[in-house]
């Protein structure tokens, strides 16, 4: 699999990002948004640091 991680400023002007694959589909997203750059970066570097074989949890359609 090939993915790009896009860093992007969004209309409100918070940082955000996103896993973009290489066919164009959206993998991953942040969530959330972050105040600055820097703090968007640290938010992939988490993911690349901290997910490498998380586990999947599946879960029940009511949970």
């Amino acid at each position: 699999m090939s993915a790009t991680f896009e860093l992007y400023e969004d209309r409100d002007g918070d940082y955000r990002w996103r896993l973009v694959h290489e066919n164009g589909n959206i993998i991953a997203d942040s969530g959330e948004g972050y105040a600055t750059r820097q703090k968007a970066r640290q938010g992939i570097d988490s993911v690349k640091q901290n997910a490498p074989d998380a586990p999947v949890n599946e879960l029940d359609r009511d949970a």
